[in-house]
């Protein structure tokens, strides 16, 4: 029985690299050219940047497992010194802000590092790049999926690993009950609205000067703010969650500027020069963000499967993705919870 898993994220090749253990027939396809979905690590030389995810925690039991079973090495999130706070008059104050990032963990060569040696694991006749998938069609209890190229792919039951909201923008026939597309509409796509900014540096001056990296700001535009440097060596960096809503930042130009001059106000006058500022605008992605997605959460989203997305098209048609993941939803180990999940009612 062949399965059809659309999306390369980390719960789709999850899925396919335990789908070849089990020496199941399998497809992958991914509409990107690369893998990872919302996983994207900035390469500067030997260091890394994750400008999407970042972190993980010890509590999470199917991550830690699955970095040993791969020989992927983590660390320690940097967290010793002093922690920074900006008001709204961006008056700056030391030692008060956010709780401290120790006990977070972060990936050696950062979670793209963890994409590849999952890919590793999947032959490549498993898996397509370049292939977006417009439509789905079962037919004589066959899932025909249509690619943008008018190719299409046939197989016995079908996975989307993607966010829901992306899903919801295929076209299904026979169509999906209405409460099946609302729901997929309904459920916020994780990250989807935010961006990061990372300014990259030859030293890490903040350090010498005592201060851990940490920092919030009801001043913005980045509304919190922490080390991103590699585990050895440099170039070293800050990394900070930008408030701005996704239509205020399209002008990127003054952003970049207003982000120098916080950083200064926070860390110095050595914060001036970084070597590089990138910034990741997550809204204006393609295959992860919608027009809905670019509305602010101000709270973490109930995630989870709802009962309307389960037993559709004669339990030909699955969901998996971290938005639909019960405990750990929104999270790189709700990612691996969904895969799980959606392999114990695979055919």
């Amino acid at each position: 029985m062949k399965t059809l898993i659309i999306g390369g994220g980390l719960s789709g090749l999850a899925l396919a690299e335990n789908l070849e253990s089990q020496g199941r027939e399998y497809l992958l396809v991914e509409a990107q050219p690369r893998l990872g979905g919302r996983i994207m690590t900035h390469h500067q030389g030997s260091a890394y940047f994750d400008l999407g995810p970042a972190w993980f925690w010890s509590g999470q039991p199917r991550i830690t497992s699955l970095l040993r079973r791969l020989n992927q090495q983590y660390f320690d999130q940097f967290s010793n010194g002093i922690q920074t706070f900006e008001d709204e008059k961006a008056h700056v104050q030391y030692g008060r802000g956010l709780s401290s990032m120790a006990g977070s963990l972060r990936v050696r060569g950062g979670f793209e590092a963890l994409i590849t040696a999952l890919s590793n694991c999947i032959p490549n006749h498993r898996k397509q790049l370049n292939s977006p998938v417009l439509a789905l069609n079962m037919s004589d209890h066959r899932c025909i999926a249509t690619l943008s190229n008018g190719s299409s792919i046939i197989a016995d039951q079908v996975v989307l690993c993607m966010p829901p909201r992306i899903a919801a923008q295929m076209s299904f026939t026979p169509e999906l009950p209405a409460v099946t597309m609302q729901a997929l509409r309904g459920i916020p796509t994780w990250m989807a609205g935010q961006a990061k900014a990372i300014a990259l540096y030859d030293t890490p001056f903040w350090r010498t000067n005592g201060l851990s990296g940490q920092a919030t700001s009801r001043k913005g535009p980045m509304v919190e703010i922490h080390d991103a440097s590699p585990a050895d060596g440099g170039p070293y960096a800050l990394f900070g969650f930008i408030g701005i809503p996704p239509a205020g930042r399209e002008d990127v130009a003054p952003l970049r500027q207003h982000i120098i001059e916080q950083l200064i106000r926070l860390f110095g006058p050595q914060a001036a020069t970084p070597k590089q500022l990138k910034i990741q605008d997550w809204a204006a992605a393609k295959y992860i963000a919608t027009k809905a997605d670019k509305e602010p959460i101000y709270a973490h989203p109930n995630y989870g499967l709802p009962p309307t997305l389960t037993k559709l098209w004669n339990n030909k048609l699955h969901f998996a993705g971290t938005e639909v993941a019960p405990i750990f939803g929104g999270y790189i180990e709700g990612a691996l919870e969904a895969a799980e999940n959606v392999l114990d009612v695979l055919n």
